[in-house]
């Protein structure tokens, strides 16, 4: 599994908090002796920016923080500042959505809603051009590109040797737009059968006639982590930016759409059916 600097960035936000909390200090006072202003300690603290070993070091000394401790500490600070493969599509990549893709590449699993359109990591290079050309309409052929190249990278969290998770709902309308045309819609739904085969991957489908539910107000994806220290994740995007939802309040509430929508949509195997039966129709 990919070692992320993103998931790693925000453990040692979380440990920083925590150790200044046992200190008894406050962000003002780390501040004062680490020399910088409040708001700098603020984004190490929240994961917004990465600190150097030396600000690290120098807060662990503060905090009083010796031994084994320390350099579990100091070793993930080097861990949050490396570069992850993603960041080769820099020139592409919003800041924004760099920190999804950095989150993504080290979670173990992935619980996914879309009504419109097939989920990113089960896309087909002929599909996701197609989405992108038609969501960025000011993206030049080189862009698109780049951003479908990123995308089949991304794949190998669900084809690589150390896949997550992945359960994803599909809204119906999903499987009858015809994204690119006929050809490469049936093309995409046709992959989705392969992948349904992967022992990592369920698949249902949410019918049309199924009512309405509370997810209609847009898609939205699960993560979860296998190191009980770093929070699971709710990822909301929009066309300008990407929110991110730890609470555990807000997590609750996405948990329960996302069980409320398994419960409601048909089966894994009807499923299976229904994407035939589509494929059929083209």
């Amino acid at each position: 599994m990919t070692v992320s600097p993103t998931v790693r960035r925000r453990r040692l936000a979380a440990e920083l908090r925590r150790l200044r909390g046992l200190a008894e200090v406050t962000q003002q006072q780390a501040a004062t002796h680490l020399g910088c202003t409040q708001a700098k300690i603020g984004r190490f603290e929240t994961a917004k920016r990465s600190p150097s070993i030396g600000d690290v070091s120098a807060l662990l000394d503060f905090y009083a923080v010796n031994g084994a401790e320390r350099e579990q500490l100091i070793n993930l600070a080097r861990d949050a500042r490396k570069r992850g493969w993603w960041h080769s599509y820099s020139d592409v990549l919003p800041e924004w959505y760099e920190t999804y893709v950095g989150l993504e590449a080290e979670a173990s699993s992935m619980h996914t809603w879309e009504s419109e359109a097939v989920p990113g990591l089960l896309q087909t290079a002929e599909y996701a051009y197609a989405i992108t050309k038609s969501t960025l309409i000011r993206a030049n052929e080189p862009e698109i590109g780049r951003r479908v190249e990123l995308r089949m990278q991304r794949q190998d969290r669900i084809t690589g040797s150390q896949p997550l998770d992945l359960w994803a709902v599909i809204g119906e309308t999903a499987l009858r737009r015809g994204v690119g045309g006929s050809a490469v819609l049936r093309r995409q739904l046709e992959h989705l059968l392969t992948l349904a085969e992967l022992p990592n991957v369920t698949l249902q489908v949410m019918p049309l006639d199924a009512g309405a539910h509370p997810a209609q107000a847009g898609p939205f994806v699960i993560l979860r982590y296998s190191n009980h220290v770093d929070p699971d994740v709710v990822y909301l995007e929009t066309h300008v930016g990407g929110l991110y939802l730890e609470r555990d309040n807000e997590l609750s509430k996405y948990v329960t759409m996302m069980d409320h929508l398994r419960a409601h949509a048909i089966d894994p195997e009807g499923s299976i059916q229904v994407i035939h039966e589509r494929i059929g129709e083209l």
